[in-house]
């Protein structure tokens, strides 16, 4: 176990609020928070929040307001279903009522720009196939980009998304980097579930309900066990002056990228 490597959840989340990481924690240099709130079927919460914040639903049903407007999420699979999420600025007010138990990710940085509170439905936010045809689609996975700088004003300082990988499969491949660090979170399709996380030249074993801190420019590929889907959300802050646009490809597995690369497989696969 690392200090970047988050295992104390293993069991899952009590109701209420569980902060997992704090945006100011000294040991936090991605100044993100993340946490986790559960709400049981019917319970009501509500709060003006003093930073940017994001509310990721991970499963449930739930209807709120945020900025005069009315909203109403739902949620049954993190691994068939895309994203909802609600998205404010400093000073904000949003409520929830949980028509179902209800859970949601919540991220949040010290960020006080203003900028107008946004509502993401499933059908906002495409489920990207991304690596289709490469390397005989071993790293073939679903990317699902809920807002960054291509539909976030420049106020904003948060980059959300979600990754599925596909069992016995690998994700944010071939291995990059950013100068931005980043926070990773995972589920699995079953609770037993297990994958593989690359920080560098170490490598952690991820199960459900882990979190990972990704240090700034560290490479950091993926891969799931077979026969186990896995889900990550990956939460970036954009740093001064250097706003997180795209990653940096580890140049000695860039060639992965091309469709035609030629590489070994067994005989008896191509028969």
């Amino acid at each position: 176990m690392t200090k970047e490597h988050i295992t104390a959840h293993r069991r899952g989340f009590e109701r209420g609020f569980t902060p997992i990481a704090r945006h100011d924690d000294q040991d936090n240099p991605s100044g993100i928070g993340v946490g986790v709130l559960r709400l049981a079927a019917n319970a009501q919460s509500g709060q003006r929040v003093e930073r940017e914040t994001a509310w990721l639903l991970m499963n449930g049903s739930v209807r709120g307001s945020v900025a005069q407007r009315q909203f109403e999420l739902s949620r049954s699979s993190l691994f068939d279903e895309s994203a909802s999420c609600i998205h404010v600025p400093a000073g904000c007010t949003v409520t929830f009522t949980a028509a179902r138990d209800t859970e949601l990710m919540v991220f949040d940085c010290a960020n006080r720009n203003l900028f107008d509170a946004r509502v993401f439905t499933a059908q906002d936010v495409p489920n990207e196939p991304r690596g289709r045809g490469q390397v005989g689609n071993r790293a073939l996975r679903y990317v699902r980009t809920i807002f960054d700088r291509t539909n976030s004003p420049e106020a904003v300082e948060l980059v959300l998304g979600e990754v599925v990988t596909f069992p016995g499969g690998w994700s944010s491949y071939p291995p990059h980097h950013h100068p931005q660090p980043e926070i990773y979170h995972y589920r699995f399709t079953q609770p037993q579930g297990y994958g593989h996380a690359e920080l560098g030249d170490s490598v952690v074993k991820v199960m459900e309900y882990d979190t990972l801190h990704i240090p700034a420019g560290r490479d950091h590929a993926q891969c799931a066990a077979p026969g186990y889907g896995m889900y990550y959300s990956w939460v970036i802050r954009h740093l001064p002056d250097q706003p997180y646009t795209v990653p940096e490809f580890t140049q000695a597995h860039a060639w992965t990228l091309d469709s035609g690369a030629s590489f070994w497989r067994p005989r008896e696969m191509d028969r």
